[in-house]
């Protein structure tokens, strides 16, 4: 049941635009999004129904309902800092140690990649302290729980859901 939920998931995420909160980025943006939901979506490598024991809820700072209207037209720095989180989590040692390198080199490759053309999108160097301060404490909130689960597959699976969940709100 689980995996129809996350199928369902997958598709509905790999179907919404990079501007689906109204941030005016290109739509070219809308492909590479697509290409890091496929890279996770491919370093899967437990179903993630053996692992529902493990979820927790890691408050994602970025749910629609909390997004304000200053918060919408920071999009382009709430996505760049959102982006080098999730880079700098899974450019770990222990985050090598968990997923298959190939896979795992890509997702970097195309968080790199996004990386980098945000960053010449950025106008004016927008001001985003609250979201980055909201990125860190949420990201502090998964190191925290990968630490206390001793970075098992399943507390990365969890993770690697989480991180698409969060992505799709973006």
């Amino acid at each position: 049941m689980a995996q129809i939920y996350l199928l369902v998931a997958g598709v509905m995420l790999c179907s919404i635009p990079a501007c689906s909160l109204g941030w005016n980025l290109p739509r070219s943006h809308s492909q590479e999004n697509k290409e890091v939901f496929q890279h996770l979506g491919q370093m899967q490598r437990i179903p993630s129904q053996w692992c529902l024991k493990d979820r927790t809820d890691f408050n994602c700072p970025w749910k629609r309902e909390n997004i304000t209207p200053i918060q919408m037209t920071q999009g382009t720095c709430h996505h760049h800092l959102m982006l080098q989180q999730i880079f700098n989590l899974f450019a770990t040692e222990d985050s090598r140690a968990a997923w298959n390198n190939t896979l795992l080199e890509k997702l970097l490759s195309s968080l790199h990649l996004r990386l980098h053309r945000l960053e010449q999108l950025k106008k004016d160097n927008l001001d985003c302290r609250d979201l980055g301060l909201a990125a860190r404490e949420y990201f502090h909130g998964i190191h925290v729980y990968l630490k206390a689960k001793e970075y098992s597959p399943c507390a990365w699976e969890v993770v690697r859901v989480e991180i698409e969940r969060c992505l799709s709100l973006m």
